[in-house]
C-alpha cells in the first residue's frame, strides 16, 4: 500500500482551474465544553503556537489546561454564538461566498474559492482535497491574518505543506504572506472607523487599536508580527489624520507568566478609565472577522475594564466581516497574487480534441 494518496480521477479533455483557499485560524465546532476542549488541544498542541520543551509542555496542557479551561471558554463561546455558528466560520464562509462573487463580475474566469480553518472543521487538508477533485491544479493560499506571525501564517504553510507530503500528484501553489499594509485595507478599516465616528456624532478621546498578542520572546526571536501590527496602526492612524496622543496600540490576549508583547489592552483601558476618559472606541485591526477575541474579550471584557476603572463611554467599532470595500479589496488582493496562475481559456473544440488525442494513445477516460 502506497503512503501516497492517489489524485481523484482524472477525465482527459476537462478544462484546467486555479483554486483559492481563504484560511482563517478556526473556533470550536459547538459552544461546550468537549468540543472546546478538542479545539484547544488541536490549538495548543501546534509547536508554532507554544514554542516550549515538548514533555513539559504536555504535561500543563493535559494536566491543567484540558481540564480547566474548555469550561470557561465554552461559556464565553455561548455568550457571542450565533444561530448559524462560530462567528469567524459564519464570516469567513461569506467572504468566501463574497470574493467568489466578485472575481465572476470582474471577469475572472476557471477560479475555484474555498474555505478553511487552521484548528477546526473545514481542515485546510479537506478544502486542499475538495479544490483538487475540482480539477484545480494550481492554488493560491491567503491565511487571512493582515500581519505575518509564525504561529498563525507559518502554521498555515505548515498544514498546506503537511497535506502536501501525503500527495502524489502536488497542485502548484503559491501562498499570500501578508497584507498588513495593503492600501484597500487600510482604506476600508479607515472608512469603519470614520463611519463609526458619523454615528457616535465626532471621534472619542482615545482610539485603541487592540492586536492579538504574541510572547515578546517571538520578537527577540526575529518574528516581524509586532513590526507590521505597529505600521497598520500608523497608516490607520494617519489616514484618519490622529494626532499621537490621540490614539493607541496594544496587544490583547496574553496567556500564562511570561512577559508578552506590550503595552498589554486591559490594563490600557483600565488606566484609561481612572484618568477619566470621556470615551475609547476599541479596533482590532489585526481580525478581519468578528470572534471570540473581539466580540467577548474586547466587547464585553475590555467595556468592563474600562467602565469599572472609572471610564465614561466605551464603544467598539466591528471587524471589517462584510464591508463592500473590504471585500473589493480582497480580490484585489487575490488578483495581484493570480497573475501567472490562471489558466488560458480553452475551447470546447480544444478540449474535445485534447481528450480524442489522449484516448487514442491509450487514456482510459
Amino acid at each position: 500500500m502506497s503512503r501516497f494518496r492517489s489524485p481523484p480521477a482524472y477525465q482527459h479533455g476537462s478544462a484546467r482551474k486555479t483554486g483559492v483557499l481563504l484560511t482563517n485560524l478556526g473556533s470550536p465546532d459547538a459552544p461546550d465544553a468537549p468540543a472546546v476542549r478538542r479545539y484547544l488541544k488541536q490549538f495548543l498542541s501546534d509547536p508554532r503556537v507554544v514554542e516550549i520543551p515538548r514533555a513539559l509542555w504536555w504535561l500543563i496542557l493535559n494536566g491543567i489546561i484540558l481540564n480547566v479551561r474548555p469550561k470557561k471558554s465554552a461559556a464565553k463561546y455561548q455568550s457571542i454564538w450565533l444561530s448559524e455558528g462560530s462567528p469567524l466560520k459564519v464570516h469567513t464562509e461569506r467572504q468566501v461566498k463574497y470574493l467568489r462573487g466578485f472575481l465572476h463580475q470582474r471577469g475572472v474566469e476557471g477560479v475555484e474559492v474555498a474555505g478553511a480553518q487552521r484548528y477546526a472543521n473545514p481542515s485546510i487538508a479537506a478544502s486542499l482535497d475538495e479544490l483538487v477533485a475540482k480539477g484545480c491544479d494550481r492554488i493560491l493560499v491567503l491565511p487571512l491574518y493582515p500581519q505575518y506571525a509564525a504561529s498563525t501564517t507559518a502554521s498555515t504553510y505548515d498544514a498546506v505543506a503537511a497535506w502536501g507530503a501525503g500527495a502524489r500528484n502536488l497542485p502548484g501553489i503559491n501562498f499570500v504572506r501578508n497584507f498588513h499594509d495593503h492600501p484597500g485595507y487600510i482604506a476600508a478599516l479607515a472608512a469603519s472607523v470614520r463611519e463609526h465616528w458619523e454615528k457616535e456624532v465626532g471621534p472619542p478621546d482615545v482610539l485603541l487599536m487592540s492586536f492579538h498578542g504574541l510572547p515578546r520572546r517571538s520578537l527577540d526571536l526575529g518574528d516581524p508580527y509586532h513590526c507590521e501590527c505597529l505600521k497598520t496602526g500608523r497608516l490607520l492612524a494617519e489616514a484618519l489624520g490622529l494626532e499621537q496622543d490621540k490614539y493607541r496600540i496594544t496587544f490583547q490576549s496574553r496567556f500564562g507568566k511570561a512577559e508578552w508583547l506590550q503595552p498589554y489592552t486591559a490594563p490600557t483601558l483600565a488606566e484609561l478609565g481612572r484618568a477619566g476618559t470621556g470615551r475609547v472606541d476599541v479596533i482590532c485591526p489585526g481580525f478581519v472577522s468578528d470572534c471570540l477575541e473581539t466580540l467577548e474579550e474586547i466587547s464585553m471584557e475590555g467595556r468592563d475594564e474600562f467602565i469599572t476603572a472609572g471610564g465614561k463611554k466605551f464603544t467598539y467599532i466591528p471587524c471589517l466581516n462584510e464591508r463592500d470595500d473590504w471585500l473589493h479589496a480582497l480580490t484585489d488582493l487575490v488578483q495581484s497574487h493570480l497573475h501567472g496562475m490562471l489558466h488560458a481559456k480553452e475551447s470546447v473544440s480544444e478540449l474535445v480534441a485534447a481528450r480524442a488525442n489522449a484516448l487514442e494513445r491509450g487514456a482510459k477516460q
